[in-house]
């Protein structure tokens, strides 16, 4: 059985771990560097390890009962047919099925009004707490020492106080009280689903999050922290996605941390992007904010740390039709056709400039920039067959609308014959591509012979 988010880490634990480990190598570096040690600098550094034994083996106890639920079969019937996890909270949903109330309420939140098991359409959408089933697994949890229902509620009551302590911090007056703060959040949601989920139950809670990155003062730091939270947030499911990308501050912040950050900061604003646009609603709302342009800016500069979060944003984007002409008009092609021709990141880039051509603009820039020539040495010289497929396609659309490249691709096959043994050995995608160049190549010196 997978780990769940039932069994993360308590916050309190981590802290106190983390405040514990700071404190001893204090004392360790006062020891190393004073020639005259007290011997109450010694009891400290003592007492400070009863301490982090003492939660150690706190935190050790915690993961025995993982163990201990991982090892042990637990009865299909206890399992929620969405999670595939056991059951916390049973509810009867209106068709008789039974469900974990958290990720049946996610479900019916998203706008379903179906039974996700029967797909029966729902008379209504209440739940109702399906008692015997509660009891049967509290009893099993009892017998196999697992975690029970009321220490779960507890521990969720305890990590929303947790956030909600840390969001008043960063949203307070005192820098380093923001920062302090980001940090803890940035690696509460990095470690463990619980937060991540807990940020998806309001709106609100998006908001007070970036609220210091809106004064004019930014800490980078900060900002790093804060964008990477909100990278984090994004990757839990879609209606987290949805939170995000729909709270007015974000996609301005981050299109400003992609200008103006950290190359950290930039290249996480770029993975968010990348995230958020999984969801195809998000797409559009994203592209119509402007923030292909520095996207394709920290595209050119070419950053090994930020490019293919770059890339990956841009792509995903440009699946979307709407963003295609956005990003042609953003200068996206000459910045992919220089990287291209200098052999930089082609598999990636290929990958966009395949879905640019389909715009009329792309085609023509492309033809300026002299993209036939590496194009047919890609495709002649490349070992990687989706490459290769994606410079005939490309070829194919700039060919068939610019009839001034033929002469290129007509001496390219004389001398090599790469279209042809392209028609043999590539992909099912170019081996018709290529086809379709070499009929029209026939056809033209058939033409020239008539004439």
């Amino acid at each position: 059985m997978a780990k769940t988010e039932f069994f993360d880490s308590d916050p309190t634990v981590i802290a106190k771990t983390k405040e514990l480990k700071r404190e001893m190598k204090k004392l360790l570096r006062t020891i190393e560097e004073d020639d005259d040690l007290s011997v109450q600098t010694i009891d400290q550094l003592q007492e400070t390890l009863s301490d982090f034994k003492r939660a150690t083996i706190k935190k050790m106890a915690k993961s025995s009962s993982l163990e201990m639920l991982e090892t042990v079969s637990c009865p299909e019937e206890f399992r929620c047919p969405l999670s595939k996890e056991l059951m916390r909270d049973p509810v009867v949903l209106a068709s008789g099925q039974t469900y974990d109330k958290l990720f049946i309420q996610k479900w019916l939140s998203s706008g379903n009004r179906t039974c996700p098991k029967t797909q029966q359409v729902l008379s209504h959408t209440g739940l109702t707490p399906n008692l015997l089933i509660s009891d049967m697994i509290s009893k099993w949890c009892k017998k196999v020492g697992v975690e029970t229902m009321n220490q779960y509620q507890s521990n969720t009551k305890s990590n929303r106080e947790v956030l909600n302590s840390l969001l008043c911090k960063v949203s307070s007056s005192n820098l380093q009280d923001q920062k302090s703060a980001a940090k803890e959040l940035r690696l509460l949601t990095r470690k463990g689903t619980v937060f991540r989920a807990l940020f998806g139950e309001s709106s609100d809670q998006i908001t007070r999050l970036v609220n210091p990155l809106l004064s004019l003062n930014q800490d980078e730091h900060l900002q790093e922290d804060v964008i990477t939270t909100l990278l984090n947030i994004s990757i839990h499911d879609d209606n987290n996605k949805k939170l995000v990308c729909e709270n007015p501050n974000v996609i301005p912040l981050l299109i400003d941390a992609l200008r103006r950050g950290t190359v950290s900061t930039r290249s996480n604003a770029a993975a968010a992007i990348f995230t958020l646009s999984a969801l195809d609603s998000n797409k559009s709302l994203i592209g119509k904010s402007g923030v292909l342009k520095p996207l394709i800016d920290l595209l050119e500069e070419g950053n090994p740390l930020a490019i293919k979060d770059a890339a990956a944003a841009i792509f995903t984007l440009c699946i979307a039709h709407e963003n295609r002409s956005r990003a042609v008009k953003d200068g996206a092609v000459r910045v992919l056709g220089e990287k291209i021709s200098d052999g930089l990141y082609v598999d990636e880039l290929l990958a966009i400039l395949a879905m640019l051509v389909t715009h009329w603009k792309a085609v023509e820039e492309l033809g300026e920039l002299g993209g036939v020539s590496w194009l047919l040495k890609i495709t002649r010289e490349s070992e990687c067959k989706r490459n290769k497929e994606n410079a005939i396609v490309i070829l194919h659309t700039v060919c068939f609308s610019d009839r001034t490249k033929w002469k290129e691709i007509k001496e390219e096959e004389s001398s090599y014959g790469t279209i042809t043994k392209l028609a043999r050995e590539g992909t099912s995608r170019a081996q018709r591509k290529a086809n379709g160049i070499l009929d029209r190549l026939r056809k033209a010196m058939n033409l020239t012979h008539t004439a």
